[in-house]
């Protein structure tokens, strides 16, 4: 079971409640006001059902978004795409040269090895520490031992999977590093906007403006099934970027541009924003009582401040594919186990990703209900190992 489309297959079998994907909570998309926009948009603009050039508009509106993420940048450093991730697989085609080094934290987001693996790159990882993120040290240490990366992708904010987000001070480091060794930084900020306590720090990208390439998307705060998202990279860079991303698809999204610069024009986003962050502090605080009261001693989590995953760690002896194919047949719950945000490694065989976003309060109560019980049983067949305080805290 190695990417998520295996566990995307299993987390939907109907009955089965699932924790498996990062989706966000469906209930919140704001349906009405995107349709009143939409029709409006067919009304008056039917550019908007055809071939077109980047919506300008768009760019100017997101260029005041990043300004409330404490971002400086221009309209011809916005460069928009079908969704982050196809920001992701342009720069990696750009920047990435076949067999080419790339360096990415132990667990990562399996997006990126996919948006790399044509290219065949010899991958260079570094570990996380659960409470501030990437090991910088390790960073600096690969760097001045001779590492040349054709970059290094981080998300700063709510880390998929691991639900940590960088430490200030780390972000310094990261953004003096790429100055000093001009090494870019494919910075993913699909999180950025949904923290659940102080405002976060800045992100890497108003530290440092030549070397970080910002990722931004639409998905996680207003419709994944709009596929629009931005790079924010310097304008030769977007040049370079336009050829490769007409090849991909031609041209924009056209009709889901105009929607989402209507919606935006309508000021309704800050407001929408504020409602997902309530409501997913809600269902994050849910998750971290259920998971107190459900799971066995021995099982540890993080208790992430932004973004939609909580990341466990199970006892030893234990192994998560195992548990997911028991707590599907058993329990009808589902999960990401770690072994896929590893590459397989065998180092993410304890660890499960449990998404916190995308079912009510209720459902996560019962679904950690399940999840427990299935824990249980596995830990109780024979050959089990006793559990022991393992690393997370």
């Amino acid at each position: 079971m190695n990417n998520l489309r295996e566990i995307m297959a299993l987390a939907t079998r109907p009955g089965v409640l699932s924790f498996a994907i990062g989706l966000p909570a469906a209930e919140l998309f704001p349906r009405e006001e995107l349709a009143g926009v939409a029709a409006r948009v067919l009304r008056t603009e039917p550019s908007a059902l055809q071939y077109g050039l980047p919506l300008q508009p768009l760019k100017a509106q997101i260029v005041e978004m990043m300004a409330w993420r404490g971002v400086r940048c221009t309209e011809e450093q916005i460069f928009l795409t079908s969704g982050s991730q196809q920001g992701m697989d342009l720069l990696s085609r750009l920047l990435l040269p076949q067999g080419g080094q790339v360096l990415f934290d132990e667990a990562v987001y399996d997006g990126i090895r996919l948006a790399t693996r044509l290219q065949q790159p010899e991958i260079l990882t570094v570990a996380s520490d659960p409470a501030t993120g990437m090991d910088v040290d390790a960073v600096e240490a690969l760097l001045a031992g001779g590492a040349r990366p054709a970059f290094l992708y981080a998300i700063p904010d709510g880390h998929n999977p691991l639900g940590v987000s960088l430490s200030r001070e780390k972000r310094h480091r990261l953004a003096a590093l790429a100055r000093r060794y001009r090494m870019p930084i494919l910075e993913d900020d699909a999180y950025g906007f949904l923290y659940y306590g102080e405002e976060p720090a800045p992100p890497l990208r108003a530290l440092e403006e030549e070397w970080v390439y910002y990722l931004g998307s639409f998905s996680k705060i207003l419709a994944p099934g709009l596929r629009v998202g931005w790079v924010v990279v310097p304008p030769p860079v977007a040049a370079r970027l336009s050829p490769l991303k007409h090849g991909a698809d031609i041209d924009t999204p056209s009709l889901s541009h105009w929607v989402v610069s209507a919606y935006l024009e309508s000021g309704s986003l800050p407001a929408h924003l504020t409602t997902l962050r309530e409501e997913y502090r809600r269902r994050r605080d849910t998750m971290l009582a259920a998971l107190r009261e459900h799971f066995p001693s021995g099982v540890r989590w993080s208790h992430p401040g932004s973004g939609m995953f909580v990341w466990a760690e199970l006892p030893p002896g234990l192994d998560a594919v195992d548990l997911l194919r028991a707590a599907v047949e058993t329990e009808r719950v589902a999960f990401s186990p770690g072994a896929i945000f590893y590459g397989g490694a065998p180092q993410g065989a304890r660890y499960m990703r449990l998404n916190f976003t995308s079912l009510p309060p209720e459902r996560i109560e019962e679904g950690l209900r399940r999840l427990g019980r299935a824990i249980r049983a596995l830990q109780e067949k024979p050959g089990a190992e006793l559990a022991s305080p393992p690393r997370l805290s």
